[in-house]
C-alpha cells in the first residue's frame, strides 16, 4: 500500500473492501469460536462424560487466556506492527484449533481451548487496529460498523453453523472449520492489509502485569465456576485470591514505567463509561447464548441444527443494518445508540421467558431474538466506534484490547457465575425441569444487566465524539502515562514505506 493511502484509505475502493474483508474474517475466527462451541456443549458432555463444571470451563478457559492476554496481544501489535501480530495470532489460532478437534478428552479438549485463547489475544485487537489505523476518518464509523456488523454476524451463525456440524459430521468439524478459514486470512492480509505500529512504544513489555491480569481472572473464573456446587472454604479462598491478585495488578500498572494497562487511558470519563457500558451488555450477551441454546435443546426438544436456525434472524439484523448503524452514530451521537439499544435488547431477553416446554418457534422464539437483534444492531457497531475515537489513533490497538479484554472478561464471569446464581450445577443441564427453571432467573439476571448497561450511557456519554473534524492539531506533550487526558491525536500512522499522517477521528473527551 502506498504511504499517502495510509490513514486516508476509502472504504469504497477495492482495496479498502480487501482490507475490511481481512480483518472481520481474522475477528470471525474468534468471535465464531465464542458462539459455536455453545451449540455443540450438549453433544460434547454426552461424548466425552463432561460435568456442567466441565462444560463451563470448555468455554472459560478460551475465554480466560483471550481475557487475560488480550491487552498484551493490543501493545504488543502497537509496538511490533498490528499486522505482524495479528498473522501470528491466526496461525496459532488455527494450530490450537486443530489440538481441540483431536482431543480424546474433556480435560485436554480445556487445555487446547486454552491455547486457543491465546491465539485469540493475539489476533483480536489487531484487526481492529489495523481496520482504525487505515481508513480515512470519515469512513471510520462505517467501516468500524460493517467489521461489527460482519464480525457479529460469524457470532451469531455460529449457533447455526454449530448445529448443521454436530448433527452432521460431529462436533469436532466446528474446530477444523477454522484450518480453511485461517488459510484465507492469511493470504489476504498478506497480499492487502499495510503495517502499521506506535513509533513512540519504547521500552520493556509489562510481564508482572500481564501475569497478574490473567491470574486474578484464573482464580476469580475458578471461584465462580465452583461456588455451583457450594461455598467451600476453598471457593472463598480462591475467590479472595483472585481479588487480591486484581489489586496488585493495578499497583503494579500505576508504577511501571510502560504499562500493559496504561490508567491514563481511564482519566477519559467517555471511554471509561463506555468499557462499562461493555462489561454490562456483553455478560448480559453471553449468558444469552450460553443458556439459550441449551433451553432450546433441553427443555423445548429442539435439535442443534433448529437451536442454531433458531437465531438466524440475529444474523440477518445485523448484516444488513449494523454498517446503517454506525452512520447513525456518527450524525445523532453515540448516547442515543449506547441508551436504546440495550433497553431493546432487555426487551428481547425478557420476550425468551415465553421460551419453555412445547414452545413454537414463531409464536416464541422468533419475537424474541428478532427485537434482541434489533437492539444489538443499534448497539454494536456505535459501542466499538466511540471506544476506539475517545483515544488516539496511536493507541488504538491498547484501546481496541481494553474493550475486547472487558468484553471478554464479562463474558467469562457471566458463564461461571450465572449458573450458580440461577440455581444450575453438577448433571443438572441434563433435567428439563431443573434448566427451565434456571433459564427463567438468568433471563431477569440478564436484563437488569442490559438496563443497567443503557442507564449507564444514558447517564454518562455526553457528545458527538465520532463527528469529523477537520480543526488542525498539536502533538501531544504529555504520554498516558502522566494521567491526563491527550489532546486531538494527528495520526500518526507507520507503514512499511515510511511515516503518513491522518486526522484523528474527533477529540478526547475528559
Amino acid at each position: 500500500m502506498a504511504t499517502s493511502e495510509a490513514g486516508t484509505l476509502r472504504l469504497g475502493t477495492s482495496r479498502g473492501r480487501w482490507v475490511l474483508l481481512a480483518t472481520v474474517l481474522g475477528s470471525s475466527m474468534a468471535m465464531l469460536d465464542g458462539t459455536v462451541v455453545n451449540v455443540a456443549l450438549p453433544r460434547i458432555g454426552t461424548d466425552l462424560g463432561a460435568s456442567l463444571a466441565s462444560l463451563q470451563w470448555t468455554l472459560n478457559a478460551y475465554l480466560l487466556t483471550l481475557a487475560g492476554l488480550i491487552l498484551l496481544g493490543g501493545a504488543l501489535g502497537d509496538r511490533y506492527g498490528r499486522r505482524r501480530v495479528f498473522l501470528i495470532g491466526v496461525l496459532w489460532f488455527a494450530a490450537a484449533s486443530a489440538a481441540c478437534a483431536a482431543a480424546p478428552t474433556i480435560h485436554v479438549l480445556i487445555a487446547a481451548r486454552a491455547v486457543q485463547g491465546i491465539g485469540g489475544a493475539l489476533l483480536t485487537p489487531g484487526s481492529l487496529a489495523m481496520l482504525h489505523a487505515v481508513f480515512h476518518p470519515d469512513d471510520r464509523s462505517a467501516a468500524v460498523g460493517l467489521w461489527s456488523g460482519l464480525g457479529g454476524v460469524s457470532a451469531a451463525v455460529g449457533p447455526f453453523l454449530g448445529g448443521w456440524l454436530v448433527d452432521g459430521p460431529g462436533w469436532r468439524w466446528i474446530f477444523l472449520l477454522n484450518l480453511p478459514l485461517a488459510a484465507a486470512v492469511v493470504a489476504v492480509t498478506s497480499r492487502f492489509v499495510p503495517e502499521s505500529r506506535n513509533e513512540s512504544a519504547v521500552g520493556r513489555f509489562d510481564v508482572p502485569g500481564a501475569l497478574l491480569a490473567a491470574l486474578a481472572l484464573g482464580a476469580i473464573t475458578y471461584a465462580l465456576t465452583a461456588a455451583g456446587e457450594g461455598l467451600s472454604p476453598e471457593v472463598w479462598l480462591t475467590g479472595s485470591v483472585g481479588l487480591l491478585l486484581g489489586a496488585a495488578f493495578i499497583a503494579v500498572e500505576r508504577r511501571t514505567p510502560e504499562p500493559m494497562l496504561p490508567l491514563g487511558l481511564f482519566s477519559s470519563r467517555l471511554f471509561t463509561a463506555v468499557n462499562l457500558v461493555t462489561l454490562c451488555v456483553y455478560a448480559a450477551f453471553s449468558g444469552v447464548f450460553f443458556l439459550l441454546v441449551v433451553q432450546l435443546q433441553i427443555v423445548s426438544g429442539f435439535s442443534p441444527l433448529v437451536s442454531g436456525l433458531a437465531l438466524v434472524p440475529i444474523t440477518v439484523l445485523m448484516l444488513t443494518l449494523s454498517a446503517r448503524a454506525g452512520r447513525l452514530g456518527k450524525r445523532i451521537g453515540p448516547r442515543i445508540p449506547l441508551t436504546v439499544g440495550p433497553l431493546v435488547c432487555a426487551a428481547g431477553v425478557l420476550l425468551m421467558l415465553r421460551t419453555g416446554p412445547d414452545s413454537s418457534y414463531w409464536a416464541d422464539v422468533l419475537p424474541a431474538v428478532t427485537v434482541l437483534g434489533c437492539g444489538m444492531t443499534l448497539l454494536v457497531a456505535p459501542l466499538t466506534a466511540t471506544v476506539l475515537a475517545a483515544v488516539e489513533v496511536r493507541h488504538a490497538g491498547i484501546a481496541s484490547g481494553v474493550n475486547n479484554a472487558a468484553a471478554r472478561a464479562a463474558s467469562l464471569l457471566a458463564v461461571a457465575a450465572l449458573p450458580s446464581l440461577a440455581g444450575l450445577s453438577g448433571d443438572a443441564y441434563r433435567v428439563p425441569s431443573a434448566v427451565d427453571s434456571a433459564f427463567r432467573t438468568a433471563m431477569l439476571i440478564c436484563a437488569g444487566l442490559l438496563v443497567t448497561g443503557g442507564l449507564t450511557a444514558f447517564a454518562t456519554v455526553r457528545g458527538n465524539v465520532l463527528a469529523p473534524t477537520d480543526r488542525p492539531v498539536a502533538e501531544p506533550d504529555c504520554e498516558w502515562a502522566c494521567g491526563t487526558t491527550p489532546p486531538l491525536d494527528p495520526g500518526h500512522v507507520h507503514t512499511d514505506e515510511g511515516p503518513a499522517t491522518g486526522s484523528a477521528t474527533g477529540p478526547s473527551t475528559s
